[in-house]
């Protein structure tokens, strides 16, 4: 069957599913994340959306642009805004070598591009990306270059936490190259909505780790995670608490509150101001293209604030977790899909 019949006969299954996913909104959000995140990882879903326009309209709310000198503009943009940046090179889960190594290489060409361009950014990476699924040894060698690249111009490099299939061996990366090898310039992303990170937490405490706490963003079953978003939020809150404590700040670790819920980032001002922990001791960072009127706020107010900034052809993933995480943005795509 050719592409363009494949696309002819999927696009109403996928519109089906988009509409159901709505419908089922009205009796609770939980069914359409799961919905969503389905589709963030079904093959057949990935090709039809990628060759709509509509979607593709709706992915540049998120994502800088496909090539580096598009995601650089945009960073030199937010600078200027007073906002610091996180480059991510999207990408991940790759099936081969050589996929792992041509993602390498651009992010090798990213950091000294940043450096260039005079850019307040640092660099996200994914392991997968980096061929964590191929082989760990070769993300660990992978890592290894981008860290020792990054060094030379004295930038960092976080790594993102993707499922809970992974969160051992991610923990375990990190740690070899921090500790083992010594880079003291990478940093690690810990997700609130898992039951182990509290445990997780306490032990990059001790570390003095250089954090990112976020809520979750994979679809993950009952026994590994919180189900209900108030359990998540909760726990989202004692981890920040835990993170800015007296013992943390002494072992030197660095936090980042990152994300768009104005009750979580209020709770981290609350707890900060009570315990006179000054603003700069901490940031908030978001997502590109989300709640821009709350980022410049915060920058008003004092506060520092980093923009989680994505760029690459390589969207569609992260482009469905966005819709799964703001439903407005999925009443948009699926009336536009009706317009083709």
């Amino acid at each position: 069957m050719s592409k363009k019949k494949t696309i002819s006969l999927g696009t109403p299954l996928l519109i089906s599913f988009l509409f159901a996913a709505l419908l089922l909104y009205r009796f609770g959000g939980t069914w359409l994340h799961r919905i969503l995140l389905y589709l963030s990882t079904a093959v057949w879903a990935r090709r039809i959306v990628t060759e709509l326009p509509p979607a593709r309209a709706v992915a540049k709310r998120f994502v800088a642009g496909e090539n580096r000198a598009e995601a650089l503009t945009t960073a030199k943009t937010l600078n200027a805004n007073g906002m610091h940046v996180a480059l991510d090179y999207l990408g991940e889960s790759v099936t081969t070598i050589e996929e792992a190594n041509a993602a390498r290489d651009e992010i090798l060409a990213l950091i000294p591009a940043i450096d260039e361009a005079n850019v307040d950014a640092y660099v996200s990476v994914k392991l997968s990306q980096l061929g964590l699924r191929i082989d760990p040894e070769l993300a660990l060698d992978n890592m290894r270059q981008l860290l020792t690249a990054a060094k030379k111009f004295n930038k960092r490099v976080r790594i993102d936490m993707e499922e809970t299939a992974v969160t051992d061996i991610t923990l375990s990366i990190y740690r070899q190259l921090r500790h083992t090898h010594g880079f003291d310039n990478v940093g690690i992303v810990i997700q609130a909505y898992l039951y182990r990170t509290a445990a997780d937490v306490a032990q990059l405490i001790t570390e003095g780790a250089w954090v990112r706490l976020c809520k979750g963003a994979y679809a993950e079953p009952a026994s590994l995670a919180f189900p209900q978003k108030a359990d998540t939020d909760n726990n989202y809150v004692k981890l920040t608490e835990a993170l800015l404590s007296p013992e943390a700040r002494q072992n030197g670790v660095s936090l980042a509150i990152a994300s768009h819920d104005e009750a979580m980032i209020q709770a981290t001002i609350d707890y900060a101001q009570n315990n006179s922990i000054p603003p700069d001791a901490y940031e908030f960072q978001m997502l590109y293209g989300i709640r821009r009127d709350l980022q410049e706020k915060l920058v008003r107010d004092g506060y520092q604030v980093r923009i989680y900034v994505p760029y690459g052809t390589a969207w569609y993933p992260y482009f469905m977790r966005r819709l799964a995480e703001r439903p407005a943005n999925l009443w948009f795509f699926a009336s536009n899909l009706l317009k083709r």
